[in-house]
């Protein structure tokens, strides 16, 4: 077993901080994180890996990679990474693009492939005993999905930090969304992570209104350098809206509260 490579104090506060924050983690959970094989999956998922060892709290993690068969995108090599990391895994498999075209209607591919690969995640998490899914989004992410909501429909809206799903037996936690993208690309360079490149290529063949919005803020950045310090701060009310903890008189009751914002393309 290859131990779990140390992120830096920079990624672990923060993580630590999101965590705290919207109580991502409990005593006992079991977490499935998923993995894509992109920097920022790999990078959260030696940051849990390192907190598995020496966080107060005690939980179990395993990974999930949902491959698509897409053509380019090969992420069998992870098999072996994860089998060094000693981490339960699993990988699942299903022709999502080839289902797209005969099933799509009025939808991107990247709307539909999320919805498949959430579906596949939630259910893996039912059979192998995970009350936990952990996704990678990060602080850019969640900046671009309010923007896409502000000009796209009028509403503020972006994705959640902690929250129940609507079956209400998931809870879905992003320990990420303090972090910088800069920062997981750092690390995943200084480790030498094992990203898959292009961990979905179908999302490089036109231009998408995520690129478009991941441009606007890079060049808004480069003129303010708190732009996404302000951009957290505004959205701090849109993504606290964590599950109740359990009571002794029973499970709270569901949360009608699905994430919506992964409708433009993020799982």
């Amino acid at each position: 077993m290859t131990p779990p490579i140390k992120p830096p104090k920079s990624l672990l506060r923060k993580v630590g901080r999101a965590i705290a924050d919207y109580t991502m983690i409990r005593e006992g959970d079991r977490i499935l994180l998923g993995v894509s094989g992109g920097k920022d999956s790999l990078s959260l998922l030696q940051v849990l890996a390192h907190l598995r060892g020496y966080a107060p709290v005690k939980f179990e993690l395993g990974v999930i990679t949902v491959d698509p068969e897409i053509d380019g995108f090969d992420p069998s090599p992870l098999k072996v990474y994860y089998e060094r990391l000693g981490t339960p895994w699993f990988y699942r498999d299903q022709p999502i693009m080839d289902e797209a075209r005969e099933r799509m209607d009025g939808d991107s591919f990247c709307a539909y492939c999320a919805r498949m690969k959430r579906g596949i995640m939630y259910t893996t998490c039912r059979n192998e005993g995970y009350n936990v899914l952990a996704l990678a989004q990060h602080l850019d992410d969640l900046a671009e999905s309010l923007m896409m909501s502000l000009f796209h429909n009028g509403k503020l809206l972006t994705m959640k930090a902690h929250y129940l799903n609507n079956d209400g037996d998931i809870r879905i936690i992003r320990p990420l969304v303090y972090c910088r993208e800069s920062q997981t690309a750092d690390f995943a360079v200084k480790a030498e992570l094992p990203v898959i490149p292009d961990s979905c290529p179908a999302c490089f063949t036109k231009p998408t209104q995520r690129a478009y919005m991941k441009g606007l803020l890079a060049r808004e950045s480069r003129t303010n350098p708190h732009l996404f310090a302000n951009l957290l701060h505004a959205m701090r009310p849109l993504m606290d809206e964590a599950p109740p903890v359990a009571s002794d008189q029973g499970s709270p009751e569901p949360r009608q509260d699905e994430d919506k914002s992964n409708e433009n393309g993020l799982v």
